[in-house]
């Protein structure tokens, strides 16, 4: 067991993966509650936090630590409602006066008080997942990095939250009102969710930054955002791309000597785009063949609407023929042809001979497209 501990690449993951899995439980409720960059005001205010309970304290990690740092978020967060229902700037203008505030206090106490200990605003920021394997606290028979253990203890607290209150947390983020109907706080849980954000930013703070917490607590769970509507499958989908992007940022961060953090952070946009092009309903290219198929049956109309308009003329062996989707309508052959067999697979048309003939299928289409036409005097 303790060569497992022993292996630096194994640590490195571990801890990505517990990162990415503890930001990923509760980033689908900032998300979907339209809160997801509070996560990015947490994880810069936390540095007055951490610099506040060392000079209260003079610890620089555990529990205590955690907490305290923790409460700052939260504080971020009352402080930024309070500037709202003042009613003199908006909530985003408010994110933006509180968190850089308490960040600069946070910097400026380092600066002044905290020189000679290993708090550093940069690493708070930006941290050393390479690093983790060296920091090292006993467990039992083992000495495992400490990193792993507090991450660990802050993943475990996520899922039991998520589990524990998840009919709450769901009926709180869609319908805070029928909450409030059913005797529950919202707001209660809202900041038992964003304490535990904080935390989560806190403990990932010293092995991975802010930078890629607030990767994975927003990107992962916005890209299961765009592969499903159910909020189970929502969170799970978030921890498994998280996942994925860990794995595959460390593989390729060793391949190419480049930021682990930088090139996990990378690979969870990557993961985004993935899901933007490819996801199955609101994906781009899902997207772009709705429009091609709703083009498609739109000329398909046309067509039957045209067949309609001259199957009684003098005109009709000129204009119901192929040719003259070409000739007559301006459609290029193959978009033509496209159309043809569209109507032919939908039952609109048939040939007979050279002739397109509407079927009755195709005619009652017609009617109901040209009808109002009519009632309007065309």
């Amino acid at each position: 067991m303790q060569a497992l501990f022993d292996n630096p690449g194994l640590m490195i993951v571990l801890t990505g993966l517990l990162v990415g899995a503890a930001a990923a439980l509760i980033g689908p409720f900032l998300i979907l509650r339209r809160n997801s960059m509070l996560s990015d005001a947490i994880s810069h205010s936390i540095v007055f936090g951490i610099v506040a309970v060392w000079l209260l304290t003079g610890l620089v990690s555990g529990p205590v630590q955690i907490a305290g740092a923790a409460l700052t978020g939260v504080l971020t967060v009352v402080l930024t409602e309070a500037l709202v229902r003042s009613r003199r700037v908006k909530s985003d203008a408010a994110i933006g006066l509180v968190f850089p505030a308490l960040f600069s206090l946070g910097v400026l106490l380092i600066n002044l008080y905290a020189g000679n200990v290993h708090i550093d605003a940069h690493a708070v920021l930006l941290g050393e997942i390479g690093f983790v394997w060296l920091d090292t606290v006993a467990l039992g028979p083992w000495q495992v990095p400490r990193s792993l253990v507090w991450m660990g203890a802050v993943t475990a607290a996520n899922a039991g939250f998520v589990v524990l209150f998840w009919k709450e947390l769901k009926l709180a983020t869609f319908d805070s009102v029928l909450a409030h109907a059913f005797g529950l706080s919202p707001q209660v849980l809202f900041y038992a969710l964003l304490f535990l954000t904080s935390s989560t930013a806190v403990t990932a703070f010293d092995a991975v930054g802010a930078i890629l917490f607030i990767a994975f607590v927003i990107v992962p769970p916005s890209a299961a955002y765009l592969l499903t509507d159910r909020l189970g499958a929502m969170v799970l989908l978030g921890v498994a791309i998280a996942a994925v992007s860990t794995v595959s940022g460390y593989g390729l961060a060793v391949a190419w000597d480049a930021s682990i953090g930088g090139m996990m952070a990378l690979m969870t946009g990557a993961c985004l785009l993935a899901a933007f092009l490819f996801a199955p309903r609101c994906g781009l290219m899902a997207g772009l063949r709705r429009r091609a198929r709703q083009a498609l049956q739109n000329e398909a109309r046309a067509l039957v609407v045209h067949l309609a308009t001259h199957e009684q003329g003098a005109e009709r062996a000129e204009e119901n023929v192929a040719s003259a989707m070409r000739t007559h309508l301006g459609w290029p052959e193959a978009r033509a042809r496209e159309v043809l067999w569209r109507g032919l697979d939908e039952g609109l048309v048939m040939r007979d001979g050279a002739m397109l003939v509407l079927t009755p299928k195709g005619r009652a289409e017609a009617e109901a497209l040209l009808q109002p036409w009519r009632r309007a005097g065309g």
